[in-house]
């Protein structure tokens, strides 16, 4: 199956580069990848990539970035997290019908990361949701990529914060 995904770097001084960076990584096997590099010391790579699972593809996508680039340091995986137009893009309904159905199922609807003007979701999790309602048309591929591109940002996470003690955290934020 083919895999959309989209992995984001932030580049070491020493590899500012561009023509050798993609030169380096299409010979490490990321030739089935969209490079862009619009923003200085950023890497922004959009793989479609064939792979018997999101799993697969996402950590063989991670290995050859890292054996191209290997002070290269992961900023996010996607997709992940979204708005509710974005999500409303990917299940093929209006950002109106979304907002709808969220404030309906207030206590249903999956939490979101960020509330405010602009909320941010896990695209997963909204998926998931959406999926177990019934209705509505889910992309398996979609959906598996964001249940990876999440665990790849979640473990990302926890090794740069590091929680020492869970214990009272737990407790307070369940």
């Amino acid at each position: 199956m083919e895999y959309i995904f989209t992995l984001k770097y932030q580049l070491a001084d020493h590899d500012s580069d561009m023509d050798a960076l993609v030169e380096r990584l299409g010979a490490a096997g990321c030739d089935d990848a969209l490079v862009g590099v619009g923003q200085p010391g950023r890497l922004a790579l959009e793989f479609s990539r064939e792979a018997d699972s999101a799993e697969e593809a996402v950590r063989t996508a991670l290995v050859d970035v890292k054996s191209a680039v290997p002070s290269a340091r992961l900023i996010e995986a996607s997709p992940d997290l979204v708005g509710l137009t974005d999500v409303a893009d990917i299940v093929g309904v209006s950002r109106q019908a979304m907002r709808k159905l969220m404030l309906a199922h207030r206590v249903t609807f999956p939490m979101p990361v960020h509330e405010g003007s602009a909320s941010i979701w896990h695209l997963a999790e909204v998926l998931d949701w959406l999926k177990a309602r019934g209705g509505y048309q889910i992309d398996v591929g979609i959906l598996e990529a964001a249940k990876v591109a999440l665990q790849v940002n979640i473990t990302k996470e926890a090794i740069r914060h590091p929680v020492r003690d869970h214990g009272d955290m737990e407790r307070l934020t369940a």
